[in-house]
């Protein structure tokens, strides 16, 4: 019972979300959260609203980290390493700090597992 629960939840949110994007579709957070609800339990979905994000708003800085984790989920190591250097890059410009400090962090793990294939 608590799975469908939060089952539901989720399916409300996701509603929500949709409804969100439709009466603001130039607005990215919109986008960001449809993908984050999608994460967990449904990847591929996930993957459309990120490429979504990458296309339509690709100065979305919130989007890389997610994305590029993502794709070394789904296997595509080449592509989830194109998302940290642009997302390092787009930190940097932007001057977020943190962002790159976190994004520089899941990197060079990124890269050190990369080492240990």
């Amino acid at each position: 019972m608590h799975t469908n629960f939060l089952t539901i939840m989720n399916q409300d949110r996701i509603q929500q979300l949709l409804q969100f994007v439709q009466e603001e579709p130039g607005e990215p957070f919109n986008v960001y959260a449809l993908g984050m609800e999608y994460l967990a339990e449904n990847p591929a979905q996930a993957q459309h609203y990120f490429e979504r994000l990458l296309t339509d708003h690709p100065q979305y800085l919130p989007t890389y980290y997610h994305a590029a984790q993502l794709y070394v989920d789904l296997g595509n190591r080449p592509k989830a390493a194109e998302l940290y250097d642009f997302g390092l890059m787009l930190a940097k410009q932007q001057g977020d700090q943190k962002t790159f400090d976190e994004l520089n962090r899941a990197y060079r793990n990124f890269k050190d597992d990369e080492e240990e294939l």
